[in-house]
């Protein structure tokens, strides 16, 4: 039941959560021109102790489309191969895209990264206030909150998203299960200095029944984490650095000379997933919708896609150019994401847990299928970094309709430039007839042409994924195109946000 505050003016959305998932969608609602609160039980300040360390290709890509990639790789550092359990190393130098690698910098660069955007496209912050309930109705949700010293208050927004993390209040506000297990327990998580650096900015290994993995901060500390299957306790259990020192000898025969620890805890890993990412007007997104095991350092940047997803969708419907429908594909499109990074990294863990011997020949007849077969080899990259995605596309499209499409040289520059301000871009042949309807749509949509001779015509989506693809370029059925992804061209009145 909404409790007893004061309800205020309407918000058009109001996010639950500032991690990266959150600061993205508010970031990208904000510059489309939607005003958006984003509410945070925290207090304003960096969290260093959290686990996330690598930034995936695709997500590099989506940070680019803002003019965000660069800043944050100005603090990172690039690695051009993932080892993972069992002796795989997946290269990722030969990835098409300009970012072929994966990006070590721990998950604080990020949102500091994301926050200052987002300052800057104007969200509006809550800090230190508390969802404590809501309720929906047709025409809106209102949001218990509870604030700085106790105070209580009810917003109303006309559209709420949760990305408040795996033990979400607004999934549970709204009744959704989160099916799943605990996949592992007792990991133990540890900042510490090294006496000795071990050969790689990421270090990771298993035996049978154990496995360690050590990343830099890039402050002299690192992040270890460790694990062996003999030692299974409660979370509450006390945790010690000889503990953690014994693992890590265990899985690389030395412990780095580990000492000076800022910080020690323990853990137990989930695999989880929202049965449905949207009930009415409350969307999740992030660890609200899914966890995942830490392997393969998936599961910030899934997050992150949701938010690119999801952003465009709700501004389109916010300001009045599309039907609330549209919303229905995000969970189309990105559940099944999810699933498949659960699968994915769940398998990644599990090998890195095997002890039984024909479980350990399994996985590295796995490993060396992966290695040398190109196809393998290719899809596994393709998901471990975002860039094999592609969304469903319907019957007869284009080849290319859902797919991501790369940062291809255009006459205007980069397309992740012309996708900067949640714009669609429009990619004709060069020499192409002009289309005539397309002034229209001029504050959502760059026009631009292929530096080179290709003949394809593209609609790219704001999330720079093919909305539209046709090999004949025909003027009529570009416009005709553009009109039906865009949608109208003025908001209706009982559409459009204030």
């Amino acid at each position: 039941m909404v409790g007893t505050g004061n309800t205020h003016t309407t918000h058009p959305v109001i996010v639950v959560g500032s991690g990266p998932t959150g600061l993205l969608l508010a970031g990208d609602l904000a510059v489309a021109g939607v005003p958006v609160t984003v509410l945070e039980k925290r207090r304003h300040q960096v969290n260093n102790l959290s686990r996330a360390f690598a930034v995936h290709a695709r997500t590099l890509e989506q940070l680019d489309a803002r003019g965000l990639a660069d800043d944050l790789e100005a603090v990172g550092t690039p690695l051009g191969a993932l080892q993972l359990v069992g002796g795989l190393t997946v290269r990722l130098d030969t990835l098409p895209s300009r970012f072929n690698h994966v990006l070590v910098t721990p998950q604080y660069e990020v949102e500091g990264v994301l926050e200052r955007w987002a300052v800057r496209a104007g969200v509006e912050f809550r800090y230190e206030t508390e969802v404590t309930g809501l309720a929906q109705d047709a025409d809106g949700v209102t949001v218990e909150t509870r604030g700085p010293g106790g105070a209580t208050e009810r917003l109303r927004a006309r559209y709420v998203v949760g990305a408040d993390g795996m033990r979400s209040v607004v999934r549970r506000a709204v009744g959704l299960p989160f099916p799943g297990r605990s996949v592992i327990r007792s990991v133990v998580l540890a900042d510490v200095r090294l006496t000795e650096q071990p050969a790689e900015l990421l270090t990771g290994n298993a035996v049978g029944g154990a496995f360690a993995f050590l990343a830099s901060f890039g402050d002299g500390y690192h992040r270890v984490i460790g694990w062996r299957h003999d030692r299974d306790v409660a979370d509450s259990e006390p945790v010690g650095l000889d503990e953690l020192r014994s693992i890590v000898r265990l899985v690389f025969g030395t412990d780095y000379g580990m000492h000076d620890v800022r910080w020690m805890s323990r853990f137990h890993s989930d695999e989880r997933q929202a049965p449905a990412y949207r009930v009415g007007r409350v969307l999740l997104a992030g660890d609200a919708a899914h966890v995942h095991t830490p392997a393969g350092g998936q599961g910030m940047n899934t997050g992150l896609q949701d938010a690119a997803n999801l952003g465009w969708k709700l501004a389109a419907v916010l300001r009045g150019h599309a039907d609330d429908a549209l919303l229905d594909s995000y969970q189309a499109e990105r559940h099944p994401v999810g699933k498949a990074v659960l699968r994915s990294s769940g398998g990644i863990i599990r090998l890195a847990m095997a002890k039984h011997r024909l479980t350990l020949e399994a996985g590295a007849a796995l490993t060396r299928c992966v290695s040398a077969v190109a196809p393998a080899r290719r899809a596994a990259v393709g998901e471990l970094t975002g860039i094999g995605f592609r969304y469903p596309a319907p019957r007869g499209a284009h080849r290319l309709t859902g797919r991501r499409v790369p940062d291809v040289a255009l006459s205007t520059g980069r397309l992740h430039e012309a996708l900067r301000g949640g714009r669609f871009v429009l990619v004709t042949p060069r020499g192409s007839q002009g289309c005539q309807g397309l002034d229209a749509h001029k504050d959502r949509l760059a026009v631009a042409s292929w530096v080179s001779g290709r003949s394809t015509a593209l609609l790219v989506r704001p999330d720079g994924y093919t909305a539209w693809a046709s090999d004949t370029a025909d003027p009529r059925e570009i416009e005709a195109a553009v009109t039906a992804h865009l949608g109208r061209t003025a908001p209706s009145p009982e559409g459009a946000v204030a």
